[in-house]
């Protein structure tokens, strides 16, 4: 499936795979039947993805620098991303921005503080001061 997403997408489109949920943790994981930790699950489906051809993941903040090590090429998209001292909300695996993007990240995907917010242009402004 993951070389056919490949092979369909035009040349200069990135096509990343989507390992786990920002709003998952290992509790979950184990409730759903799967062993092992939420950080070794994502580097299995990120060695997935780097093996069928893609160009990267979307994975948490938590793991993307363990996933930038293994494949120093991938594309990092990393969503649950949360300003320092902002509500978290139902994710349970959140970084802020600026360790996002320090551990590895290529594109950031940070919604509700600024969707939410009373002034979502000044929650952008003082989210991009962060980096």
């Amino acid at each position: 499936m993951l070389e056919d997403a490949k092979a369909a997408a035009h040349p200069s489109t990135k096509v990343v795979a989507v390992t786990m949920l920002t709003s998952l943790d290992d509790d979950d994981l184990a409730a759903a039947g799967v062993a092992g930790s939420a950080h070794d699950h994502v580097l299995r489906l990120a060695d997935l993805a780097r093996e069928a051809g893609l160009d990267g993941i979307v994975c948490s903040g938590a793991e993307v620098k363990a996933a930038h090590a293994a494949w120093p090429k991938g594309y990092f998209v990393v969503p649950g991303v949360r300003p320092a001292g902002g509500e978290i909300g139902d994710q349970k695996r959140v970084v802020t921005p600026r360790m996002a993007v320090d551990h590895g990240a290529s594109m950031l995907v940070i919604g509700r503080p600024i969707t939410r917010a009373e002034n979502p242009d000044a929650a952008a402004r003082a989210i991009a001061a962060t980096l």
